[in-house]
This record gives C-alpha cells, structure tokens and sequence, in this order.
C-alpha cells in the first residue's frame, strides 16, 4: 500500500549513483533514436520479403521494375500482412506502454531521471536482441511483437522521451526552454538521417541481419552510458516507491485538480494538439515505407534509405528555422507556419506517383518539426518544477495513444483505399493537421502568455 511508507521514508535522499562523468541527455536520445530509425524500415522491408517469399510473390524485384499491375492481388496481399502486423506491433507496445510509461515518469519525479533512462534503455535493448534472433534464426514473425511488448514494459523509447524531455526542462530558464526542447528534438533528427543513409545501402550490400547487430550494439553503448555517464539533473533525488496508484493520480491531478497557477484549459487543448501532430507524423511514417515498395514507385533499399533521410531532415532545418523566426515571431506562429508546410507535404504525397514529387513533398516539410517542441515548451512552463516528470510521461501517454490511433486509422486505412486512391490516409492526415493549427492559434490570441502564471523558480 502506498500509505505504508512512513513520511521520513518518503523524503529519504537516495544514495548517488556511481557516476564516470557528468554527460548531457542528448547523446542518450541520438544513440536511441539512431538504432530504431535503423530497424524500422529495415523491419517493414523484412515483413514485406518474408510474406513475398511466403505467397511466392516477386513482383518488386524483377528486372524492369515492379509489376504495373496496381491491382495485383498478391502484391495487395503482402502489403495488407506488412500493414496488418506493424498494427499488431504497434497495438501491443501501446497496451502495455500506457501503464508503464505512466508509472515510470512520474517516479522519475521522485527518484529522478538516471533509472528511468536506464530502464528505457534495457527495454529498446531486448526489442533489438529479439530483432536479431527473428532475422537470424528465420523465427515467427509473432516474436516481433514479443520484442516490441517486452521493450514497452520497461518504458520504451517514449519512456527514454520523457525522461529526456524533463531532465531539459530541469536545466533550462523558461525563456531558452523552446529551443532546448528544439535541440533535443535535431538530435534524434541527425540520428535518424543517418541511420536511414546507412541502412539502405547496408541492406543492399550485405542483407538484414548486419544493420539489426549495429543497432544491438547502439542500444548496449546507450545502457551503459545511462548508467555510468549520464548526468542527473533532478536535485534532490529520493528514494520513491514504484508500484503506486499515487503517480498515476499525480497526472491525473495535471488536468483536473483545481490550481490558480495554472491553466487546465491550456493544458488540456495544448495536449490535444500535439496527440493529433504525433497521430498524423507517425501515421504518415508508417506507410511511407509500403507506400515508397510498391507501385508506381517501385523504390528500392537504396532510394528508400534516401527518403528516410530526407524525412529526418527537418529536424535540423526546423531548428535552425525556429532559431531565426523567434526573433520576430512568437513561439505559436512558428508552429502555425510550420503545420501549414505539413500540411502542403501531405496533400503533395497523396498524388505523388514519380519519384520527384515525392522528394518535392519531403522538401516541403522543411518546418514541420518546429510544432512538437513549441507545444512541449508551452506545457512545460504550465507546471510545477516538480512535476516535470509527471507531465512529460502525460505527454509519453499521449504519444503512445497517438501511435496507436496512427497505427488503428492508417495501417487500417492505406490496404482499404489501395482500389480508388492510394494517397488518400496522406489527405486525411492534411485534413486532420487543420485542428492543432486552429487550436494554437486560438489559444494564442485568447492568452498569448499563460506560462507567466507559472509557479516561481525555486532557489
């Protein structure tokens, strides 16, 4: 029982870690981000080629290139399997991930960020050994989802998130926060751009099994520097129980206990928005690839390898971006300019049918990365220092239920709209992008500062 802990328990300073240095977060969240952005596309192409070699289907890599036939039911067939078990995936992170990244952040208040990260890190290692063994050994693609449960459970990258996103919001001043958080943010971009560059070369040249061992090692290198290296940022750390209802209340009590510092309003809508950005952004990401195989584009490894780099571009042209516009713009209409460009991209790959229109899209999401840091800048300043932790796995949560729902409409969507129109879950996503933009922009011109009614620093 929660209350069993006596109040000198409760307040108990924990004992430091044994510490080698004092690094920064972000070395945490480039490592992390650049082995999953190394097996994600790797892992749709390899579901894709095994239910291929399952159905006998070789459409994609015959010498002219895929088949023309658009309506081809084998071809159909595989991409409706590839789609259906990235749900299942995706499905089974989320359930489990609810629960544990809510629980773990909000301890991360108390006993701080440094065994969180070290949890999240375990847990993206294990998904990656399984990864491995399923590419080595042949095994059941059902261990996949086994890999991706076991990885939730411990916290998940969205865990690592959380974690990583309050430990900047404990070092940075209210005004340099949005661009820390935009900081933070490039690092997995930088990540992800070249882990995207390598692994489709690397899958032509030597296959699938080389790229998922790199990440493996990654994700070993990543645990032990969260362990050993990583410099905690909380400062007092205590001993804090972790089962208990009480940091589930803890997030719950955000959005609905009453607090004249704060506004539940904001909190609630900001939070609104950024769950459709993320459905939107991970919806659109999980197809891409699919959509990029077959017909009429035809891409292979290498090309595929290209377009996930160009996908990660924006977070390094979105932060330089939000650099230069903070100086004559506040921080919402950055975001507005930037779900417009979303917007723009979006609507461009839902009737890009050669090559140069889809790179053309990749092109115009230049800024849409600016949105995700301004949100989470603006929901910082709304809250105690204290609750930090709590609030940025309430974020996590709602990451989690934004895949979720990316996976639910999306994977569910592109198979069901392959007969009248390919493009159309990427119109969606261009319609869906109107409500965060109405969101901010109304929030903005009814209290363009409602972090000033945020609880003073403490000493």
């Amino acid at each position: 029982m929660e209350g069993s802990a006596s109040p000198p328990e409760k307040h108990r300073a924990r004992p430091a870690a044994a510490v080698l240095c004092r690094g920064p977060v972000e070395p945490l969240v480039f490592l992390a981000n650049f082995a999953l952005v190394l097996q994600g596309p790797l892992t749709t192409q390899y579901l894709w080629h095994r239910f291929s070699a399952d159905l006998g289907y070789n459409g994609t890599r015959q010498r002219g290139g895929c088949s023309n036939r658009s309506a081809d039911p084998t071809m159909q067939e595989v991409e409706t399997l590839t789609s259906h078990w990235t749900l299942y995936m995706n499905v089974g992170g989320f359930l489990v991930g609810l629960f544990s990244s809510t629980l773990l952040g909000t301890w991360s208040d108390g006993v701080g960020r440094r065994p969180l990260l070290v949890l999240a890190s375990l847990g993206l290692l294990l998904q990656a050994l399984v990864s491995v063994f399923v590419v080595q050994l042949q095994l059941h693609v059902g261990y996949l989802v086994l890999g991706r449960i076991l990885c939730a459970l411990l916290g998940d990258f969205g865990g690592l998130l959380a974690a990583s996103f309050a430990s900047v919001a404990d070092v940075s001043s209210s005004r340099s926060r949005t661009f820390r958080m935009a900081l933070l943010e490039a690092s997995i971009g930088v990540a992800g751009m070249l882990a995207s560059l390598l692994g489709g070369h690397w899958l032509r040249a030597q296959g699938y099994a080389n790229p998922f061992w790199l990440a493996l090692a990654l994700l070993i290198a990543m645990t032990l520097y969260a362990a050993f290296c990583f410099g905690e940022t909380l400062k007092e750390p205590k001993s804090t129980r972790l089962f208990t209802f009480r940091h589930h209340r803890s997030i719950v009590q955000l959005y609905v206990a009453p607090a004249p510092e704060k506004s539940r309003k904001h909190l609630a809508l900001y939070s609104l928005a950024i769950f459709v950005v993320i459905t939107v952004h991970f919806g659109a990401q999980d197809i891409l690839t699919l959509y990029e195989l077959s017909t009429p584009l035809c891409w292979d490894s290498k090309l595929i390898g290209y377009g996930s780099a160009a996908q990660h571009l924006p977070y390094l042209t979105s932060l330089l971006a939000l650099k230069l516009l903070q100086y004559c713009l506040a921080d919402a209409w950055v975001a507005e300019i930037g779900l417009a460009f979303n917007i723009l991209g979006m609507v461009v790959f839902a009737f890009a049918t050669i090559t140069p229109l889809m790179f053309t899209g990749y092109g115009l999401l230049f800024l849409s990365l600016v949105i995700t840091p301004v949100i989470r800048a603006k929901l910082s300043k709304l809250v105690r220092e204290t609750e930090q932790g709590a609030l940025f796995s309430a974020v996590a949560c709602v990451n989690s239920l934004a895949m979720l729902t990316a996976s639910g409409i999306f994977n569910s969507l592109y198979p069901a709209t392959l007969n009248f129109m390919k493009g159309f879950p990427f119109l969606l996503g261009a319609g869906l992008l109107l409500i965060p933009a109405i969101l901010i922009g109304m929030l903005e011109k009814a209290d363009p500062h409602p972090e000033f009614q945020q609880f003073p620093q403490s000493p």
